[in-house]
This record gives C-alpha cells, structure tokens and sequence, in this order.
C-alpha cells in the first residue's frame, strides 16, 4: 500500500468517527428539530383549513341571508343574521349586524336601524372604517327621521378634510340644516363639497343645485 492511500484510508477512518461522534452528541437534537419542523407544518395547515373553513361557510350563510331578503323573506333573512352574528367568523358577524340594520330601514324600524348602526359604531372591536360607515348610515337615516342635532352627533366627525366619508358626512349634515331652515349653514357645508376637488360628481352635482337653491331662495344669510 502507498502512503498516499494510507493517508487516505486514516482520513476517512477519522471523518467517520467524527461523524460518528457528532452524531452521538447532536443526532437527538437534530431529529427533534426535525419532528418539531413536521409538527409546526402540520400545526399550520391544520389551522389553515379550519379557518378557510369557517370563513367560507360563514359566507355561505351571508349568502343565503341575502337570498332571503331578495326574496322578501325579511323574518327568515333576520333570524339567518342573527345566528350569523353569534356563531360567525372574520367579518361576516359585523356584516350581518350592518345588514340587519338595513332591513329594519327597509321595513320602516328606523329607530332600531339607527340603533343596529349605533351599536356597530361604537363597537370598539371593529375596524375604525367600517365604525364610520355605521355612523353614516346612521346619520342618512336621521337626516329623515331625526333632527339636524341627532345628525350632527353621527357624523359631523366625518366632515373632517382628511376623512374619506366627508363629502358624504356634509351632504347629511347640509340637508339635515337645510330641513330645519338653517339656511347660512347648509350653504356653507354645500359650498365645501362644490370646492373640493375629490368629492364625487354625483354628490358634487347635488351640492351645486342645493346651493342655487338656497341662493335663489335669498334667505341664506
């Protein structure tokens, strides 16, 4: 045997009883690690499809409480929301209590609609958008049924430059004072939709012939 193959056969001899040795001391580890790796794996998509799972017979439920109130079938789509909001999951418990609301409106229980919007509104566990739609929906229907102070208490906070609902909030807010003859103040909040470059064209066109109307009445100061 040559020296070159000697030196060769010790090497090995000596890599594999480090492997060996190295084995001995971290195999266990390293199999737990492994085992740890399958578990979290397995953990996670366990918890993934028992979540889509929910959330999708959530929305089948939603769904079919719609399909209920198309149908006219408001007592039935009423009490499908109503288990909804018990036993939901994600967001469909808020959508339901938000669609709850609107078929009361609908059935001309404006006092229970506003308080369903109400209650989203101050429900701290919702998102603060979805919080400020409810104030909205709210304020719209006051804004028939209410006095402009009920209005004002939802959604004056709305009207802010920086909010996204504003021009909406000051439509509510202008035809609320608009109703209760407070002339110079609804110009005023008709006025700021007209000059705001974002506020929707549809909207924008309300304001402008609500202000003209105000102006030609000539009792706007």
């Amino acid at each position: 045997m040559s020296d070159d193959s000697f030196f060769r056969e010790v090497n090995q001899e000596m890599r594999q009883d480090r492997a060996h040795a190295l084995w001995d001391r971290y195999g266990a580890i390293v199999i737990a690690a492994a085992v740890g790796v399958v578990l979290a794996t397995s953990a996670y998509v366990a918890w993934d499809y028992w979540t889509q799972s929910r959330a999708n017979a959530s929305g089948d439920d939603y769904s079919q409480a719609l399909t209920l109130a198309r149908e006219g079938k408001t007592e039935e789509a009423q009490a499908a929301l109503a288990q909804l909001e018990a036993d939901g999951y994600g967001a469909y418990p808020v959508l339901a209590r938000l669609r709850a609301a609107t078929l009361q409106a609908e059935a001309g229980d404006h006092a229970a609609a506003v308080a369903g919007f109400d209650g989203v509104a101050g429900d701290r566990s919702v998102p603060t958008s979805i919080r400020d739609m409810a104030r909205l929906r709210a304020g719209l229907l006051l804004v028939d049924h209410g006095t402009y102070a009920d209005v004002a208490q939802r959604v004056e906070a709305l009207t802010a430059d920086t909010n996204q609902l504003r021009h909406s909030a000051r439509e509510a807010l202008a035809l609320s004072a608009w109703k209760e003859s407070r002339l110079a103040d609804a110009l005023a909040l008709f006025e700021q939709i007209t000059a705001d470059d974002f506020a929707p064209q549809n909207i924008r066109q309300r304001a402008e012939l609500m202000s003209e109307l105000i102006r030609g009445s000539g009792t706007s100061s």
